[in-house]
């Protein structure tokens, strides 16, 4: 599928901001096999007085700016064109969880695509005994990694309730699962949270979804959003498979990636500083438009 894709983040503060510094993680990857991004090209507003690409450790294309003068607004922009071919999983050539720790041995890299990184705590998931007990309650007794994965997504689904003004960004996974409640990043999170208690190593989606309206409606602009789901390691022959627990589908031509960490701390779109007071009002619009050919 080709798609153009828009992005608009947009902050609005009480009071005047100055000596703000951000790093931006909003252009989808270019990923071998699975998605090239073609064209793409990201604007900041007011201007920055510095600004810079960089690659970080999870190989995500990254700007960092400085805006020193005094701003009420910031709005950050991002058009690109993007091509996703993804090939679904048709066959389960995944060992055994009983058999993962002999395939996790045979891994040696320690790269950023390296498993290894992907199976402890990590900065937004600590170690969750309630989640944990969770994961053991399902039959695993010879069920493959796969199985595994597609019968949490499934459970996970059924089990939560898709609840927007349930949790915040910054909502613990604790908390999230203890409502059942939330949005694709609580999902995510328990998703994860899970699979690493029983020895998978699993990591966090950051991206955009295409959204198809109901039969008869149009299409609302900016009606799309930034999405996350789960990417887990299914062995050294199947290697890292995608998985969405809020829609409960694997990920397909319709998921179109930012990047992957551990969690949300690795990929969130905007992180940084700045010098302000008062609060601020935030806006998030994207559009993902399928090119015909």
């Amino acid at each position: 599928m080709l798609y153009d894709l828009s992005l608009h983040m947009g902050y609005l503060y009480d009071s005047f901001a100055f000596n703000a510094r951000h790093i931006i993680r909003v252009m989808p990857l270019s990923i071998p096999d699975r998605q090239r991004l073609i064209a793409g090209a990201l604007t900041v507003e007011p201007q920055p007085e510095e600004r810079a690409a960089f690659t970080d450790f999870f190989q995500h294309p990254a700007a960092s700016i400085l805006i020193r003068a005094p701003h009420e607004r910031l709005d950050i922009r991002m058009k690109a064109r993007v091509q996703v071919e993804v090939v679904t999983v048709s066959a389960d050539f995944s060992p055994t969880l009983d058999k993962l720790p002999d395939e996790l041995g045979n891994c040696w890299s320690l790269g950023a695509d390296s498993p290894h990184h992907f199976l402890g705590a990590s900065p937004r998931l600590p170690e969750e005994p309630a989640i944990s007990a969770y994961a053991r309650a399902m039959d695993l007794k010879n069920r493959t990694v796969l199985e595994i994965a597609r019968a949490m997504c499934r459970r996970i689904h059924r089990d939560f309730t898709y609840d927007p003004k349930a949790t915040t960004v910054d909502t613990t996974t604790a908390q999230a699962f203890a409502l059942k409640r939330g949005v694709c990043q609580d999902f995510s999170h328990v998703m994860i949270t899970a699979l690493r208690s029983l020895g998978i190593p699993a990591g966090y989606v950051s991206g955009y979804l295409r959204t198809i309206p109901p039969p008869g409606k149009e299409r609302l602009e900016g009606a799309d959003a930034m999405h996350a789901w789960v990417r887990i390691w299914c062995g050294g022959l199947a290697g890292w498979v995608e998985y969405d627990p809020t829609n409960d589908i694997q990920a397909g031509t319709d998921h179109i990636v930012v990047g992957y960490g551990r969690d949300y701390a690795d990929v969130a779109p905007v992180i940084g500083a700045l010098k302000s007071y008062g609060r601020q009002q935030t806006l998030q619009a994207v559009d993902v438009i399928p090119v015909e050919a």
